[in-house]
């Protein structure tokens, strides 16, 4: 067991004290790896529980730069920082919350060539994008990598999210191919509530949480849905998928594919 320094003792002791948790949790926390891709919506508050919890490294990937039109929900930004790399942002704020915290920086959009060699280098990882194109590289390479992550989605009034553990169903198990283009709404195109990202977020790093410290019951083989308007939150039942392309009995994905279009990555 590791020795925690007066300064730890304190800014963790809610941690320690915690029944269940204790110091062997706050270890795997200081211990592990986490990557956030994507530092918007979802990443926001995700990052900032991550950081202020004690995950030992959080690797941040987004590639895009700060808009006053994010600034309606993602909280991790000010007007100030319009105009300015996300993850140069998002890393400066996390080593002011915590200085325990390894923050690394990747200031790329994840893609076919730099998915496996990126995921590669963590434990978990915390998906937060609002493109497809993202959401089936990580699902695709964190199964390959045997990688545990989390999935999240936001649009209108509903959100929705998943965690996936060695074994377990995976994202194409229950959404086995993108949707048409045509069929996508995007965020700047029919809108969002910003706390919505704030909830959704946080059960995100709620998950990444529990599953590199061992507590508790992940939403693995679970579809978890949120409907802000009436404070309904629902679970679906995912089942792991025998003919999964990915993660089923024969697999015909063998290599990281990317998608061609981004339907969610679309500006108004």
């Amino acid at each position: 067991m590791m020795e925690f320094s007066s300064e730890q003792k304190r800014r963790y002791d809610r941690h320690l004290i915690l029944e269940g948790f204790g110091r062997k949790g706050q270890q795997r926390l200081l211990e592990a790896k986490v990557l956030i891709v994507g530092v918007g919506g979802l990443g926001s508050p995700a990052a900032m529980y991550l950081a202020a919890a004690g995950v030992g490294r959080i690797g941040l990937i987004d590639g895009d730069f700060v808009s006053v039109t994010n600034l309606q929900r993602q909280i991790l930004y000010t007007t100030n920082d319009t105009g300015r790399a996300k993850v140069e942002a998002v890393a400066e704020r996390l080593r002011a919350m915590n200085p325990d915290v390894e923050v690394v920086e990747h200031e790329v959009f994840l893609n076919e060539q730099n998915a496996i060699d990126l995921i590669k280098l963590y434990d978990f990882v915390v998906e937060g994008t609002d493109n497809f194109s993202s959401k089936y590289l990580v699902n695709d390479a964190c199964v390959m990598l045997g990688k545990g992550f989390t999935i999240g989605g936001i649009n209108r009034f509903t959100g929705q999210l998943m965690t996936h553990m060695p074994g377990t169903a995976c994202y194409r198990c229950l959404f086995p191919e993108p949707p048409a283009l045509a069929d996508v709404e995007t965020c700047s195109m029919v809108g969002v509530l910003g706390p919505l990202a704030g909830m959704i977020g946080t059960a995100q790093a709620t998950e990444a949480i529990k599953c590199v410290t061992g507590i508790g019951t992940p939403l693995t083989n679970t579809l978890l849905t949120l409907d802000a308007l009436t404070m309904e939150w629902r679970r679906f039942r995912v089942c792991n998928d025998d003919n999964c392309a990915i993660c089923g009995k024969a697999p015909t994905i063998t290599d990281i594919r990317e998608y061609a279009y981004k339907p969610c990555a679309k500006k108004m």
